[in-house]
């Protein structure tokens, strides 16, 4: 048998400059990762195991019962598994990032402008051990006032009309249309900080990627940890024309995203997609043609983890960022 200690090397599930050491629970790669290392023989009895990927936690558990049951009652079948991947048109050309940021670069006028806050459509996968993986879609808007203080709303997406918007933002204030359910409302005392992401992002590709390496606490931003540090950039700030350029021109040094082609993301939106492929999953990140703008960060399984009933190009996660 081979040696617990290299297999755990070689798996690497929390590195030692990786933005969560330390810091509480592992990320969802890490905890994938760790959950396919070969395991000891156990003793026959033992207390049943259910763990929740993609840091649910225990919370997760009751979100996807009450989930199940704002969906549908007793008689209807609850959504499992995700989304169907997206799929890229194959008669479309593949736009280069460099390109795109040249795009980006002319269309940034300042209109729109940098806003703190986001609005996002998100799925994820919960996955226990022997039981069907459930969807958990959701929609959040989070929007700052004058002082400092913020609210936020979170409601349940219908995942049998993925994609249909729950919330509407109209005049600055977030409300709830007919066919979403609240799972949280919530205002929050004024707060304030000076490190990212809670800083404004600054709207020069050198600065943005020393702000993004900082996001996400490396010295080496490679492309793994630069995906990250742009979800937790995105799920902060609703970036304006300047810092979206500058993300670009951060994304187009990127190695190993190459462009595939044009997509329809999961709000009807047509982007243009970039991939990259690595452990623990296949990325895809969606930016707008014209502008540059990031609409959408999916990924997928590269690897089938029966134990949780996903195969090879299943959707783990998805975020559709907003204005």
């Amino acid at each position: 048998m081979p040696d617990e200690l290299e297999l755990l090397r070689r798996a690497n599930p929390v590195p030692h400059d990786g933005p969560y050491f330390g810091d509480g629970p592992l990320d969802q790669r890490a905890e994938w990762r760790l959950d396919r290392l070969p395991r000891q023989p156990r003793p026959t009895r033992r207390v049943p195991r259910s763990r929740l990927l993609w840091g649910l936690a225990a919370t997760g558990v009751v979100l996807a019962t009450a989930f199940a049951a704002l969906v549908g009652g007793p008689n209807t079948q609850p959504a499992l598994a995700a989304p169907r991947p997206l799929t890229v048109r194959a008669d479309s050309t593949p736009v280069p990032l460099t390109r795109l940021a040249e795009l980006a670069a002319t269309a940034a006028d300042g209109s729109p402008r940098l806003r703190k806050g986001t609005h996002v459509q998100s799925w994820s996968l919960s996955m226990t051990d022997g039981k069907p993986p459930v969807t958990l879609p959701e929609e959040r808007v989070v929007r700052w006032r004058a002082d400092d203080s913020h609210t936020e709303l979170v409601v349940a997406t219908d995942p049998r009309r993925p994609g249909r918007p729950v919330l509407t933002d109209e005049g600055g204030d977030p409300r709830v249309v007919a066919d979403g359910h609240v799972l949280s409302r919530a205002t929050y005392p004024p707060s304030w900080s000076d490190a990212p992401p809670e800083a404004p992002p600054p709207h020069t590709p050198a600065a943005l990627r020393a702000y993004l390496a900082e996001t996400v606490r490396t010295d080496s931003l490679d492309t793994p940890r630069l995906l990250d540090a742009v979800g937790e950039l995105l799920d902060h700030w609703t970036l304006g024309a300047r810092e979206s350029a500058a993300l670009v021109g951060v994304l187009a040094d990127a190695e190993g995203l190459r462009a595939v082609g044009q997509v329809t993301d999961r709000l009807g939106r047509p982007g243009q997609a970039y991939v990259y492929e690595g452990e623990g999953g296949r990325r895809m990140l969606i930016l707008d043609p014209r502008t540059g703008t990031v609409l959408g960060l999916e990924t997928t399984f590269t690897s089938d983890a029966p134990e949780y009933g996903v195969r090879a190009g299943d959707v783990m996660d998805y975020n559709a960022w907003m204005r």
